[in-house]
């Protein structure tokens, strides 16, 4: 005869609570001693308390009795997930080489090796070994950059920000910097031109108008307290119609004649000609050095393909004021980075071989019907993954450089388009989670309804394909 509600007991949460172990008692488990042997004994014993908290509040809910070993268990996994490095790495399938939200320029591995080196070992940071005495910092670089741009000095310091923020303060501060209208840029994180002038201590002059400024404009602002002239390559944005720009080379001539240092903030500035890469031309920074600008500013983590740096190159003169300035410490580099820099700048000596060795060049020349055949391979895999809910196939697609780098330039590139049978915006949305979620982040982009899978930064298909079966990538 079944039996009535009423006849079955009720189960008691405050009796169940009371059974649950006690912190000691975990403790005192073979796994609790494991996670204490990786972890150490305070560390394991929060996690175990934070795991009973938990527990409890299952069992008020209803649920049954952790074991003590589950409730080792559950620390342990709480213990691994905190010390899961915050920085992981993942795969970048977006489309965006110099991607800055994923860290921009991999490094060469000639980079990776000099940096490791350094960080392994006191060096001769600030130390002379010929002399025996103090040296300097950039004499790490100094000779290497002006080999490369034609320059007669450079410094470094730790992004093009910074390199423009202390020209500014160096050259004109309580002084006035003149830049065309068109030149007052914006780039990620809300950073502006006249910002970072008003911050430098300069006073901003703008001439001509957004769309067209004349040499006219320049000359006539010229006066008593003018410090320097500002050109600004306008690498994230286009203006198109009816415009005037004046040129580096013309506005060299006019200071020149005006007695007052022309600087040239490239932005990503580039050491190699990239047209010789398949790519649309950008200026580089011998061209601009070659035009006339006295000083030269760009970046180290853009096209340069290095870690994040800013650079300072021209006349000798003025660098040394530049070096001079008490900002230039709060701003300089570290050892690991000079080393990560130094390794990368001497790939450039050899042009023949260098989309080979330096990753940004060899990801951004990598033919569409190479991509396009891993796509194939990888479509499978990818529908498998996503399960028969979803459609994956091969696509065309477009890359791009990224980090405001040719705006407009767009590179043939193939992924995989994975998009839902149903339409439904919530299950790509799923989707995305669940392969950000795995053991090595896969991060694409999603468009008009799909998510696009653009393979030009996939460059270890094996490891890939591991990590979507979940295996430890």
């Amino acid at each position: 005869m079944a039996q009535s509600n009423a006849d079955v007991p009720r189960r008691d949460p405050q009796a169940s609570l009371r059974r649950l172990p006690s912190v000691d008692q975990v403790l005192r488990g073979e796994a609790a001693h494991l996670a204490v042997q990786r972890f150490g004994r305070p560390a394991v014993t929060d996690a175990v308390r934070s795991a009973l908290a938990l527990a409890r509040e299952e069992v008020q809910a209803g649920a049954g009795l952790a074991t003590t070993q589950e409730l080792a268990w559950r620390a342990t996994q709480m213990l691994e997930a905190a010390e899961r490095p915050s920085l992981r790495p993942l795969f970048n399938l977006t489309g965006t080489v110099l991607h800055t939200n994923l860290g921009r320029a991999v490094l060469a591995q000639a980079a990776i090796e000099a940096a490791t080196l350094a960080m392994r070992d006191a060096v001769a940071l600030e130390f002379d070994l010929a002399s025996g005495k103090r040296g300097e910092r950039d004499d790490h670089l100094r000779a290497l950059v002006c080999e490369l741009t034609g320059a007669e000095d450079a410094t470094v310091v730790n992004n093009n920000a910074a390199a423009v923020l202390l020209v500014l303060n160096s050259l004109a501060a309580g002084k006035e910097a003149i830049v065309s209208r068109g030149e007052l840029i914006e780039i990620g994180g809300a950073f502006r031109m006249p910002d970072i002038m008003t911050r430098a201590g300069t006073k901003l002059v703008e001439v001509g108008t957004t769309n067209r400024t004349h040499p006219r404009d320049y000359a006539d602002a010229i006066g008593e307290d003018t410090g320097l002239l500002l050109k600004v390559h306008t690498s994230n944005y286009r203006i198109e119609g009816f415009t005037r720009e004046v040129t580096a080379a013309e506005l060299a001539g006019i200071a020149r004649q005006k007695g007052v240092p022309l600087v040239n903030d490239l932005g990503s500035g580039t050491l190699a000609d990239l047209a010789a890469f398949g790519l649309a031309h950008e200026p580089t920074v011998r061209e601009a050095v070659n035009e006339g600008a006295d000083i030269v500013t760009f970046s180290g983590d853009k096209l340069l393909g290095g870690p994040q740096a800013g650079f300072v190159v021209g006349r000798r003169e003025l660098i040394g004021r530049i070096n001079c300035n008490p900002m230039k410490r709060a701003l300089r580099v570290d050892k690991i980075r000079l080393a990560a820099l130094e390794a990368t700048l001497k790939l450039y000596r050899d042009p023949q071989r260098l989309a080979e060795r330096l990753p940004t060049l060899r990801l951004l020349s990598r033919p569409q019907e190479e991509i396009a055949a891993q796509a194939a391979r990888l479509a499978p895999k990818l529908a498998a993954f996503a399960g028969p809910a979803f459609d994956a196939v091969v696509a065309d697609c477009r890359s791009q450089i990224g980090s405001g780098a040719l705006p407009l330039a767009t590179i043939a590139s193939a992924g995989v388009a994975v998009s839902p049978r149903d339409g439904s915006g919530s299950a790509l949305a799923e989707l995305s989670a669940r392969l950000r979620a795995l053991p090595m982040p896969v991060i694409g982009r999603i468009e008009r309804g799909t998510l696009i899978l653009d393979l030009r930064c996939l460059e270890d298909e094996d490891r890939f394909s591991a990590n979507l079966s979940g295996a430890d990538a």
